[in-house]
């Protein structure tokens, strides 16, 4: 569906463009965007390598399972049907941890695994998600960040002179987001399992 949205939004710029005698503008624009693109992935790509790295190696050095056991109170109430050591809430927490670091990127594969993980312990057979599945998206898209480290290196790469003076404001909103988006999905998971 994606991809029909944003072939329509090309096609749509090409025709105004015609129609406007703007297509010098519309090749600048496109060259230029591209441009910016590579030069932005670029310069996000150390800081995402390094990042992913030390929560691979934080992995096989033990964190996760020092994390899992001090998020393991709230990971219980969270999600009451899983085993004690599962590995997925090993999963879940290296996620986690991933996206309290503001890791959005590095969080992707982690969140992949943990969703694997979850599957793997579903006592649906039908592919549609349990409860601890859909809870664990909430979680991941509402995350919680602690150290927004994606924000700070745009902003750092677009001139911004403190590029953590974000912090307060990005601690209220994720805060916010994360209690309304898991008391919403606590008190569907009620409405419908019963």
């Amino acid at each position: 569906m994606l991809n029909w949205i944003w072939a329509g939004m090309i096609i749509i710029s090409f025709i105004c463009a015609i129609c406007t005698s703007r297509m010098e503008q519309l090749s600048a624009a496109v060259l230029s965007g591209a441009g910016s693109a590579v030069e932005l992935c670029l310069t996000t790509l150390g800081m995402m390598c390094f990042w992913t790295g030390l929560m691979h190696a934080a992995e096989k050095g033990g964190l996760t399972k020092l994390l899992a056991k001090l998020l393991s109170p709230i990971l219980r109430w969270l999600f009451p049907k899983l085993r004690k050591n599962s590995p997925a809430l090993g999963a879940v927490c290296m996620n986690l941890t991933a996206n309290l670091l503001g890791l959005g990127n590095a969080a992707t594969p982690l969140g992949i695994a943990a969703m694997q993980e979850l599957k793997k312990e579903s006592d649906t057979t039908s592919g549609v998600a349990d409860n601890a599945m859909v809870l664990f998206v909430v979680l991941n898209t509402s995350s919680l960040q602690l150290i927004p480290t994606f924000m700070a290196t745009l902003r750092g790469k677009y001139g911004a002179a403190q590029p953590f003076d974000i912090l307060p404001a990005v601690w209220i909103t994720s805060i916010c987001a994360l209690l309304a988006a898991v008391t919403m999905a606590k008190l569907l998971e009620r409405r419908f399992s019963g």
